[in-house]
């Protein structure tokens, strides 16, 4: 959504996060009883890509060796950056996000005569452009996803 308010535009936009090949999303319901739609964690589960390593020459599965071994260790770049322990974390992946917006702004042509600040904002990316005749834009990301089904 968007709206205008004096000289400043307001962006809503809902970003939807995929898991990467070899994981899944389960949604975990709060305790407390929220409506479905709700729900306080997002867990990050590992699949077994064996079946696809064979018919799509994946080199590893994120479960598995060959050989059916299970792996000592299984970490993956998505859990180290974007999760504590095996759960998404918001405020990780807004911080995550926000430094890949500054690292892209700097390459854009109009970076000298525009301003990006990042603002502050919990479990959103929250961000305000401005130009050098005051007008404004703030933009806010939130982050949403789908419960994986496997086998799909």
């Amino acid at each position: 959504s968007w709206s205008i308010f004096e000289n400043r535009i307001f962006y809503h936009l809902l970003v939807f996060l995929r898991p990467p090949p070899g994981h899944s999303f389960v949604l975990e319901q709060d305790t407390m009883r929220l409506p479905p739609e709700r729900c306080s964690a997002v867990r990050v589960v590992l699949e077994c890509t064996c079946s696809m390593e064979r018919l799509m020459g994946y080199s590893l599965c994120f479960v598995h060796h060959r050989g059916n071994e299970l792996l000592q260790d299984h970490s993956s770049l998505l859990l180290e950056t974007l999760c504590t322990g095996s759960y998404l974390n918001l405020d990780q992946i807004s911080i995550w996000v926000q430094t890949l917006l500054f690292a892209a702004w700097l390459r854009l042509p109009q970076w000298q005569c525009q301003r990006l600040t990042l603002l502050p904002s919990s479990r959103s990316c929250k961000f305000l452009v401005s130009s050098p005749s005051k007008e404004q834009s703030c933009t806010e990301l939130f982050f949403a996803v789908q419960e994986s089904r496997t086998g799909s």
